[in-house]
């Protein structure tokens, strides 16, 4: 079974205790929000993309500061959480093969989902990302750098989570290797943000978010 198919299966088995767990996140999470109101206001005028959207957090977050989001996700269960928590529209996709037109989105938004990719996958992600932004277009992308047991580089697979089996690697990455694979394919660094976790409201593992953009030329 592919690495994708493990990704989407582990998903679905924890979408309601991950949705219990998380959906509510950002009400704790200030740095988080003034990042989506940015992009919010980059991708005025435009659909925005939430890839990885998960119970659909972000995209209602992104709603309420007056973007038009849509929810991708590689996980059916999960879909179907963020259309009923939201009501925004979301649908079933690979980042690795979006089913949008070229240069049909204002921004995009990808909170922690590229870290279940190996490096030859972010790379179809990044460029999947170039291709659907309208010249101009910004995407922001959050990932893990390193915790107390895995250091930035690394991976960690878990078997078992919230007592369901899932088998899902996740990828402590690296930033300014990741910003030169957004920049191979065709997105400019615009800021980057690296922070310390709130161990009292989420995993103890930190983080760093790129805002990148498609040049308008």
């Amino acid at each position: 079974m592919s690495e994708t198919t493990e990704t989407r299966h582990s998903y679905d088995r924890v979408a309601d205790r991950y949705a219990t767990e998380i959906g509510d996140e950002l009400t704790g999470k200030p740095l988080d929000r003034a990042l989506l109101a940015a992009l919010a206001e980059f991708g005025a005028g435009g659909p925005v993309l939430d890839v990885g959207c998960g119970p659909g957090q972000a995209a209602a977050e992104l709603a309420g500061r007056g973007a038009r989001p849509v929810g991708l996700d590689l996980s059916p269960a999960m879909c179907a959480l963020a259309t009923r928590a939201t009501g925004l529209p979301c649908c079933v996709a690979d980042m690795t093969a979006l089913p949008v037109r070229s240069a049909a989105v204002a921004a995009i938004v990808c909170l922690y989902a590229v870290i279940h990719l190996d490096a030859p996958g972010r790379a179809a992600a990044y460029a999947e990302f170039a291709r659907v932004l309208r010249p101009g277009g910004s995407a922001l992308i959050a990932f893990h750098t390193r915790d107390a047991e895995t250091p930035s580089g690394q991976a960690r697979t878990h078997t078992d989570w919230w007592g369901h089996p899932v088998a899902l690697t996740f990828r402590f990455l690296d930033p300014a290797a990741e910003v030169a694979a957004l920049a191979r394919a065709g997105l400019t660094l615009t800021a980057r943000l690296d922070r310390q976790p709130d161990p009292d409201r989420e995993h103890a593992s930190e983080r760093c978010y790129l805002l990148v953009r498609r040049p308008a030329g």
